[in-house]
């Protein structure tokens, strides 16, 4: 049995950073469980050199394993453990865009990029398609995607992005930035559509739809990426949106501090519970069979208990193995957030 050391990427956040290794460990369990078949065991956290490792054993890891690993969000570097010593493992990523697509966007609220890439991780892996994470083409939809964190992230991945925002503003810096980052890095990309959606002779929402591939080459032959992103009401999804179209829904839920949750209902609201009430059926619609939910929110407004409901009620299977419940971490003293991921059966 091989022992392997995985070396934590620094964190820009501080907070964050001191959460990064026991998320990533409860990360990498989910790995193991979902897309290495449980070949992932003795998982123990050690010091070496003044640098943070986290150890695991490994049956016979291959090639297309540690393709796999190479996407923890906070994996850095990986090393065979040989005596004393340290063997660096040669990984790949199915990073297709440069980092700057992730990190380029400053602005308040933004989520930081490793939990948005854990947050999809774990979706993902609960989803019936895990084992092909590195070879299918996902379509994610983030149904409160701001600014387009998740969206970035997606795209990164080589998937599909599909995001709902019901602030113009956000939806209207987002464009910029995307459209402006293209042409910048010479991304082949045709935008297929960009204002206002009519219906009945009304507005009801605006939408840009972007096509895309990293090379001229994939462009040509039809290898491209879709990037769709709608300025409405998030409960409005299934307008949008064909049912039993989306592999995973992925959001980061306002944490009624700053950003307030926003109802057809109620209008703002502190509590995410309303939130799911309303927009969680009609999310689960979007998914197809086998298809995961995942969403982040903070529990100082809402308990675990009471959102797993809410996900419960929108006739989803919530995942509820330990390592799933491992994600609570303090963002700071008026946020503790937390991680529900829930299933559409088959």
């Amino acid at each position: 049995m091989t022992r392997y050391g995985l070396l934590i990427l620094p964190a820009t956040n501080r907070v964050y950073a001191r959460a990064a290794v026991d998320l990533t460990r409860a990360e990498l369990e989910i790995f193991g469980r979902s897309a290495l078949d449980g070949r992932i065991g003795e998982l123990d956290t050690e010091v070496v050199g003044g640098a943070s490792y986290i150890t695991f054993t490994g049956d016979g890891l291959t090639e297309r394993d540690l393709a796999v690993l190479g996407n923890l969000s906070a994996g850095y570097a990986l090393f065979e453990i040989v005596g004393e010593l340290l063997r660096p493992i040669e990984w790949s990523r199915l990073d297709r865009y440069d980092d700057d697509l992730l990190t380029i966007q400053k602005y308040p609220g933004k989520t930081n990029e490793q939990f948005t890439k854990l947050l999809l991780n774990v979706t993902l892996l609960a989803s019936d398609w895990a084992a092909e994470m590195t070879s299918r083409r996902f379509r994610v939809l983030d149904p409160l995607c701001g600014r387009g964190t998740t969206l970035n992230q997606a795209l990164m991945y080589g998937f599909d992005a599909a995001g709902i925002e019901r602030d113009q503003k956000d939806v209207e810096a987002y464009r910029a930035f995307i459209t402006t980052w293209l042409k910048q890095k010479r991304v082949k990309h045709r935008v297929l559509e960009s204002g206002p959606v009519r219906r009945e002779r009304k507005v009801v929402g605006r939408r840009v739809r972007i096509e895309l591939a990293p090379t001229r080459e994939e462009h040509k032959a039809g290898q491209t990426q879709l990037l769709d992103v709608v300025n409405a009401d998030t409960a409005r999804s299934a307008e949008f949106f064909r049912p039993e179209t989306v592999d995973l829904v992925v959001a980061d839920a306002p944490y009624g501090v700053q950003h307030g949750s926003r109802t057809a209902g109620q209008g703002l609201t502190r509590d995410p519970l309303a939130l799911l009430a309303d927009a969680a059926p009609v999310w689960a619609r979007l998914l197809r069979p086998g298809g995961a939910l995942g969403i982040s929110w903070n529990t100082h407004v809402a308990s675990r208990d009471d959102a797993a409901a809410a996900l419960a009620d929108a006739g989803l299977t919530v995942v509820d193995a330990e390592p799933y419940r491992a994600l609570r971490h303090r963002v700071d003293q008026s946020i503790t957030r937390d991680v529900l991921v829930a299933r559409r059966q088959a």
